[in-house]
């Protein structure tokens, strides 16, 4: 069996945080800094004990109009900051599609828990009797970006991560934590 995997349509996300960007008379870098400012207290603890933050950019929102894809964990800052789902986004979804992402405050942020995506994807898998080659296939990726999800320490990009899912049949929210690293 073969579910129908929508795409992810990252250039409507795109569109939603310009509109959402405007609509607040904000630059990009002003966007930026309202999207980071979401996990303030996160960022002034880690800040404190001298660890590395790495905040956003705004070419990393402008990256996402160019391209139309963003990693996966650049994509849940801003559909936190719009406060919409990531099934919102796929092609042809409602608004209110998917469940909702894990409520946050300023002590945590949302992450991909790539670990349990791969553990699903490959519970998937094998109850499929399916190859990993046979999966990537169906993924429209190499075999390897699936199964590097296991020890990935970079995020894979939200169009891919949308597709697992689908295949899965599992929500988004259902491979998404808070941390507080």
């Amino acid at each position: 069996m073969h579910p129908v995997i929508r795409e992810f349509d990252g250039k409507a996300l795109y569109a939603a945080l310009d509109a959402k960007r405007q609509d607040e008379g904000l630059s990009w870098p002003g966007a930026t800094t309202a999207i980071w400012d979401m996990a303030r207290a996160l960022n002034a603890a880690r800040d404190a004990r001298g660890l590395a933050n790495h905040p956003m950019s705004p070419s990393t929102l402008q990256s996402l109009g160019r391209r139309g894809d963003t990693s996966c964990q650049h994509a849940l800052f801003f559909l936190r900051w719009l406060g919409r789902t990531p099934e919102s986004f796929l092609a042809g979804a409602d608004l209110d599609a998917g469940a909702p992402l894990p409520a946050c405050g300023p002590g945590r942020r949302p992450r991909w828990d790539l670990k349990a995506l791969h553990a699903g994807l490959n519970l998937a898998r094998t109850s499929r009797g399916v190859t990993w080659a046979q999966t990537a296939q169906d993924l429209g990726c190499r075999p390897g970006q699936l199964t590097s999800l296991k020890t990935a320490r970079f995020a894979t990009g939200m169009s891919l991560a949308m597709r697992i899912t689908q295949w899965v049949g599992h929500p988004a929210a259902d491979f998404i934590y808070l941390a507080r690293w």
